[in-house]
């Protein structure tokens, strides 16, 4: 079979990053007005119409310099997601019109890790933060970053059922999937190639962890599932890093001898539980992926691949130990507070016994 070849696609590249608590997406749409627009999932094959983003991210499309990567390059535009729990995902997108499926191995490994795009990225966080002003809700901009690429074609050659075409490619296709430069084994093809998904006789779609390959002449509904997940995986991460730096502060409280250092320990303990639970029931409530719809199928193999619902167990096991801390904390000043009453009122007993005595004594 002739070498895939990409009549007019593109490869999508995402990077998530949470920038605050909180934004309020009316008032960012009201400072990017002339950029900006809510995302909304298209419907693009049958699904029903509550299934959908709530609330709706927004997007800004800007223009910007191209950034050449190799016999590539960005196409001289950038898009900016903003999601109400804090969290944006920055999108590239490189035109790969005309070129075969052995091209886009040296385009996988050269933005796996992508310095340039990954300075890009990061410094229009930090303007994007600045321009938003308080319509983020407690800005800082995490450490973390959650990269993602997606090679898309629209269009390609040999003409055929995309299907057939990928399966006589796997291994070149695998690669580009893990950005590798030599050869697998079979092992680790069969791997890159398990979560994979198709709706008709005219698309297929294989994620894998570190990236994905679509053949669909739309699309759209899909890779903003994909955009979606990989901001998910982030604030996961984000999210798990906060409850481990809770409970190493929860650990320190329990090992404090100071009323007052444990009275503050458990007042910022508080606060941290209520914060991380809102910003996981914001993330996990975001967009409602039911029923056996196309989509929601398409969710749920990305989500299995990133090891979503291990995340989700790990957090949820954090927050309950959080707040097992917190109850034991409690319990003990409350047994604290007990005592003390207890002496209060042994001395006052022994006050009330006492003091008539002296009174006699100093009367004689």
């Amino acid at each position: 079979m002739s070498p895939l070849k990409i009549e007019d696609g593109a490869a999508q590249v995402w990077f998530a990053y949470d920038i605050g608590q909180q934004i309020d997406l009316d008032r960012a749409q009201q400072r990017c007005a002339a950029h900006a627009e809510r995302e909304l999932i298209k419907h693009e094959r049958r699904a029903p119409a509550y299934l959908q983003f709530r609330p709706a991210p927004l997007r800004i499309d800007e223009p910007a310099a191209a950034i050449a990567l190799g016999r590539f390059a960005t196409d001289g535009r950038v898009e900016a997601t903003l999601f109400d729990f804090g969290a944006v995902s920055i999108a590239y997108r490189i035109p790969l019109d005309g070129h075969e499926l052995g091209e886009l191995q040296a385009l996988a490994i050269a933005l796996d890790e992508n310095p340039l795009l990954l300075d890009d990225s990061r410094k229009r966080v930090r303007a994007l933060i600045e321009r938003l002003g308080d319509a983020v809700a407690d800005p800082q901009l995490a450490g973390l970053v959650e990269e993602y690429t997606v090679f898309h074609a629209r269009r390609w050659s040999p003409p055929g059922d995309p299907r057939l075409l990928v399966d006589a490619q796997r291994e070149p296709i695998a690669r580009v999937l893990r950005a590798e430069g030599g050869a697998m084994r079979d092992s680790e093809v069969d791997d890159a190639f398990e979560t994979r998904i198709s709706y008709g006789p005219d698309d297929d779609l294989a994620i894998d962890w570190n990236g994905a390959f679509l053949l669909d002449a739309r699309g759209e509904d899909t890779l903003a599932v994909i955009e979606f997940a990989n901001v998910e995986l982030l604030e996961m991460r984000f999210l798990d890093d906060r409850l481990d730096e809770a409970l190493d502060r929860s650990h320190e409280v329990l090992r404090s001898r100071r009323v007052r250092d444990v009275r503050d320990g458990m007042r910022r303990i508080a606060r941290l539980q209520l914060e991380n639970a809102l910003l996981f029931e914001s993330v996990n409530n975001a967009i409602k992926m039911l029923g056996d719809q196309f989509l929601a199928r398409v969710y749920r193999l990305v989500a299995r691949r990133f090891h979503l619902d291990d995340w989700d167990t790990s957090i949820l096991r954090k927050l309950e130990t959080l707040d097992s801390i917190y109850g034991k904390l409690a319990d003990a000043q409350a047994t604290r507070r007990m005592e003390l009453l207890e002496w209060i009122i042994i001395v006052l007993i022994l006050a009330s016994i006492v003091l008539p005595f002296l009174g006699l004594g100093l009367a004689h």
